[in-house]
């Protein structure tokens, strides 16, 4: 017999079932699933000059407005499986490129910071200082946290209190008076 909770409510549709997905996010899980049911059948996925024209559009739009909530489910798998390979290429290629470019700044960087006029030089160090992983430049500072036992952090705030007191009063008690407050009008009443 099966332990089913019964105040757990059951989506209505597989729809509703889903988490929210960027555009990206569903694209890739679409084509996960296609990929599978292809390899299972043991069919090629093999995209029509439609199909990669329909994709390049698709991968236009969710490069312009990235927000867009594109309807997957109106186009072939085709076009899905070419879409999927195209947005997975263009992030590798952009990782790529970008680890490319830092190492060519950095380079560069380094051969100016050998030429002999110090105002070619001097900046040429200060931007390679500032070089994520370097970081030559920022300001650090340390906070060491010691962990005392309770009775000790007590023994500690009761000295201090007792220094403080002595710095403030020598632990002298104010005298205190005691008053009866008395309201204005009826003592100006008794009065006249």
């Amino acid at each position: 017999m099966l332990d089913i909770d019964s105040n757990i409510p059951l989506p209505k549709n597989a729809e509703e079932a889903m988490p929210p997905m960027t555009a990206k996010e569903e694209l890739e899980v679409r084509a996960r699933t296609i990929k599978l049911i292809s390899d299972l059948q043991g069919k090629e996925i093999n995209p029509t000059e439609n199909d990669k024209d329909q994709a390049r559009e698709l991968a236009q739009q969710m490069v312009d407005n990235p927000a867009t909530q594109i309807e997957f489910g109106n186009y072939r798998n085709e076009t899905l499986a070419y879409l999927a390979g195209m947005v997975a290429s263009y992030d590798q290629m952009l990782v790529k490129e970008m680890a490319d470019y830092k190492l060519y700044v950095v380079n560069k960087l380094v051969e100016q910071s050998a030429n002999p006029d110090p105002k070619h030089a001097f900046p040429a160090l200060k931007a390679l200082g500032e070089v994520d992983g370097v970081d030559a430049f920022k300001r650090r500072s340390e906070v060491t946290v010691k962990l005392k036992p309770i009775d000790e952090v007590e023994k500690d705030l009761l000295a201090r209190l007792e220094k403080l007191e002595r710095l403030t009063g020598n632990g002298k008690s104010d005298e205190v008076i005691d008053v009866e407050a008395i309201d204005a009008d009826s003592r100006e009443d008794s009065e006249a």
